[in-house]
């Protein structure tokens, strides 16, 4: 696991979330102005009962909260499916 990853597993960790999953799609991305200037591209799947009666913006909202600064560094880009588990 990229120390990057683990960084946004223990950011995340306040939303207790019943299931994590975080691919870094950064590869893919090679050449990519934000891929030059150090950020990753990833895709992430997350599953919080936190996020029970909010809608899809406010649901990423909390997640880029949570991950603070790594938004403004470490990550270019980030793809994310926030569901409740009633959703999944």
């Amino acid at each position: 696991m990229s120390d990057v990853i683990a960084a946004m597993r223990e950011r995340l960790a306040p939303l207790c979330a019943v299931r994590l999953e975080i691919r870094d799609d950064s590869a893919r991305h090679a050449g990519h102005a934000g891929a030059r200037a150090g950020g990753g591209h990833f895709v992430m799947t997350i599953v919080s009962a936190q996020f029970a009666g909010k809608g899809v913006m406010e649901r990423h909202r909390m997640v880029y909260d949570a991950l603070g600064a790594l938004m403004k560094n470490d990550i270019h880009a980030l793809s994310i499916a926030a569901k409740t588990p009633e959703e999944t």
